[in-house]
């Protein structure tokens, strides 16, 4: 198992970046959805755990084919897709990828914010904190991102310096929402979404399904 820890300082407060983070995801989302790819949101709802309390869970189908380097294409089906669970806590969240094709394929994201640099050095206090780990830091400001590659180690963490940075440089557009009204405008941009990338899958999991059985 591969272990990475990311640390990423924001010019915002836990609070305000609670607002930032849910209108950024949902703006990104939908920018990045077209032509029968991007993210499909099955299920946006309140949910309860015994031990974090209040959250939202979250589950989207994350449609990349076009995205996969030419010998991933090769081999998976026409439509293609990653499962996104999201259990949101906030300030601690956990995200976790699956894919139906490739049953041996898994990620699991457990986040945290705090009002601080990324000076914690023990900000998780379950097992995982007693794991050896390689820290990395992210710069929103001043790392680069190439513009067409694909290097598997360093996936993830392209994905959340695009991700925080848009979320800083949208700041205009939120910074005055309330919970109520970034709610509002996640579920608007859900439907938005969802009208772009489901019109072109008629039925995705019986053409997944119909790849495996071929393929066995």
């Amino acid at each position: 198992m591969l272990l990475k820890e990311y640390r990423i300082c924001m010019p915002l407060t836990v609070d305000e970046y609670k607002i930032g983070q849910l209108y950024m995801i949902s703006k990104h989302s939908h920018e990045q959805s077209d032509r029968g790819e991007g993210v499909e949101v099955v299920q946006n709802e309140p949910f309860e755990d015994p031990h974090h309390g209040n959250g939202q869970f979250t589950e989207k189908r994350v449609y990349l084919n076009s995205k996969l380097p030419s010998w991933a294409r090769a081999v998976v089906p026409k439509i293609f897709y990653v499962t996104e669970k999201a259990w949101n806590y906030y300030p601690y969240t956990i995200t976790e990828y699956t894919c139906s094709f490739l049953p041996k394929f898994s990620i699991h994201i457990e986040t945290k914010y705090e009002d601080n640099k990324g000076s914690n050095d023990s900000i998780f206090d379950n097992e995982a904190k007693d794991l050896e780990r390689e820290v990395c830091f992210i710069d929103i400001a001043c790392d680069e991102i190439p513009e067409r590659y694909y290097k598997e180690s360093e996936v993830v963490r392209d994905i959340l310096l695009i991700g925080h940075r848009q979320a800083f440089a949208w700041v205009d557009e939120w910074y005055d929402m309330t919970m109520d009204d970034v709610r509002e405008y996640e579920k608007n941009m859900h439907e938005q979404t969802n009208i772009k990338v489901c019109n072109q899958h008629s039925s995705p999991v019986d053409d997944i399904e119909s790849h495996a059985q071929t393929s066995t």
